[in-house]
């Protein structure tokens, strides 16, 4: 059996079918077909059901996915481990931070625990989408990932390959700039009357924003009888910027868009109901990683 068979069946599960997997694997579809081939015969069973036009996995297929991504994701860490025992590598922690955390929350979590430790921790920070930060955790080449996390929206990392810390609370806060010489709200979600209803200039999240599942969620779970019409996707500081320049309403951290709220620069489109209560979590594999991860890992908790 060949490792980079397991990459190929990720490759597959990820792009949905054999086109646009074979693609990404820089191979021939033909070929990247016999290499699943020969992954199905070397198991002696299906992974893929073939009878269907879409791609669909076997019962067998979904089971395996789990384990390949594990296995896949353990030989990563284990590389790293070894080569920081070896010392060819840097004993560097590799962190993944979601871009609405980036900004404040994590900069002033880092700096609390380093007062905690009289020993340097070197971090390398990636921030990006939550989509694209669970492919990286899945695939073993991060060490954790920070985020928020929200009950109806979870994600891939609350499966059972993973465990997480919760390290405080936030709420996304539906806000507009105001209208001119008045705090009432320019894009409101109610009307003067309190009434609901209308059509609201939505700032949206893209699809693979983690914040955007949550908005999405939260929608789905209270079915909110206001016509949202999207007129700018983007991500957190970008769509705080356009709300305050008065293009539309967006959900956004109370973290981030506090002092705008002070100064008034931004004024709730909504009262306390339209708010979304999130957690913040840090992310990580179950299985052991490195040295210097399990020793953050423990100040984290600490």
């Amino acid at each position: 059996m060949e490792m980079a068979w397991l990459e190929d069946f990720g490759a597959l599960i990820r792009a949905g079918n054999f086109s646009r997997a074979a693609s990404a694997r820089c191979v021939t579809q033909p070929a990247f077909s016999r290499r699943i081939r020969a992954l199905e015969e070397w198991l002696g069973v299906e992974l893929v059901d073939r009878s269907t036009h879409q791609m669909a996995l076997t019962p067998a297929g979904k089971r395996f996915a789990m384990i390949a991504e594990t296995v896949l994701r353990d030989i990563e860490h284990g590389r790293r481990e070894v080569q920081e025992i070896a010392g060819t590598s840097a004993s560097t922690v590799k962190i993944l931070v979601t871009h609405a955390l980036a900004l404040n929350f994590f900069p002033q979590w880092l700096a609390k625990l380093q007062a905690m430790t009289d020993t340097e921790i070197p971090i390398q920070l990636t921030a990006d989408n939550m989509g694209a930060s669970e492919q990286i955790m899945l695939n073993g080449k991060a060490h954790f990932c920070l985020c928020y996390f929200y009950p109806g929206a979870a994600s891939v990392l609350d499966g059972a390959g993973f465990q997480s810390l919760s390290l405080g609370a936030d709420a996304l806060v539906p806000v507009s700039a105001p209208r001119e010489k008045e705090q009432a709200p320019l894009h409101p979600l109610t009307d003067d009357a309190g009434r609901v209803g209308g059509a609201v200039h939505l700032l949206a999240y893209g699809a693979e924003s983690g914040m955007g599942r949550i908005v999405s969620a939260m929608f789905e779970k209270n079915a909110i009888p206001v016509s949202f019409t999207p007129v700018f996707t983007s991500h957190t500081l970008v769509l705080a910027r356009m709300a305050k320049d008065g293009k539309g309403l967006a959900w956004l951290p109370l973290s981030i868009i506090a002092d705008d709220l002070a100064t008034g620069s931004l004024v709730r489109a909504g009262d306390a109901r339209w708010d979304i209560p999130v957690d913040v979590r840090l992310y990580r594999p179950r299985a052991r990683q490195s040295q210097s991860a399990e020793a953050f890992w423990k100040l984290a908790a600490a």
